[in-house]
């Protein structure tokens, strides 16, 4: 590891343990979309009232309805029929993932491409996500493309760092040794203070520990094939691992060789998952 890795690991560490890391809020319509799910009385037209304030959100949840993915013979051209046909949870975990691109801005066009990187990869994981929930599993389609979407929210404070540090943005071997070795510590504690479920919370640590074994297949595991599966093709070192020694292949009950890409209907279903949350 370089010294400048090594100055940066050291810094962020240290103000993760005092508490002294500024950690990114849930822009405001997503704090506002949990706060309404979170109420036992909430209906449809509450919920309309909280995600109309914002057209865009608007806009993407009534394109992901009619999406090849989730659409019926009946074309849905408004919120609140979207929200019907979605219901309250789905559209809750939904809003709260789109809502997130909005973080993915920066100030400088280096980090600006990273962030636009991590949030394009983000995407794709959450379709294959969404894709290997409905096919191999009787979780929850929506929970799992949240998992996919907040993998890698610990790389947002990192490139907040780097654009103050211009030494680690020239440094790109540097930037991304801290980043790989930071983020899922920062994530875990992002998700948490964002008080986001358990499940979904522990997933920047755990979802890279090949040998977790939770016992029954869980969001994690979700996230670890679709990681692994994304990575088909390329030369990245876990595509050298042996697949057939990882639990999370075993309790979503896929062959470790499988390639969901080759399969036509998964495929089909996986790229129209991508579109949808573009």
């Amino acid at each position: 590891m370089s010294k400048l890795a090594e100055k940066v690991l050291l810094d962020l560490t240290r103000a993760i343990d005092n508490d002294e890391l500024v950690l990114p809020t849930l822009p405001e319509v997503a704090l506002k979309v949990r706060e309404a799910a979170e109420d036992p009385n909430v209906g449809i037209p509450e919920m309309t009232k909280v995600i109309g304030n914002d057209a865009a959100l608007t806009a993407r949840i009534i394109k992901v309805v009619n999406s090849p993915l989730l659409r019926t013979n009946r074309e849905i051209t408004d919120l609140q029929m979207a929200i019907g046909r979605l219901g309250i949870n789905y559209t809750c975990n939904l809003a709260t993932g789109l809502a997130m691109e909005q973080m993915f801005q920066a100030t400088t066009d280096v980090v600006d491409r990273k962030m636009r990187e991590v949030w394009t990869k983000s995407t794709e994981i959450a379709g294959i996500c969404h894709v290997l929930c409905r096919h191999y599993t009787r979780l929850m389609p929506d929970q799992a493309t949240l998992a996919g979407l907040v993998h890698q929210i610990g790389v947002l404070p990192i490139l907040t760092y780097a654009e103050e540090h211009s030494e680690l943005l020239s440094d790109s071997i540097s930037l991304n040794h801290v980043i790989e070795q930071i983020h899922p510590i920062i994530g875990d504690k992002i998700l948490r203070t964002w008080e986001f479920p358990e499940m979904i919370a522990c997933i920047p640590s755990q979802y890279l520990n090949f040998s977790r074994d939770s016992g029954k297949v869980d969001y994690v595991d979700i996230v670890q094939v679709a990681t692994l599966q994304s990575m088909l093709g390329t030369p990245h070192p876990y595509t050298q691992l042996d697949w057939s020694q990882i639990p999370a292949f075993a309790k979503l009950g896929i062959k470790p060789d499988l390639d969901i890409h080759a399969d036509e209907d998964l495929s089909a279903a996986m790229d129209a998952a991508m579109t949808m949350l573009q």
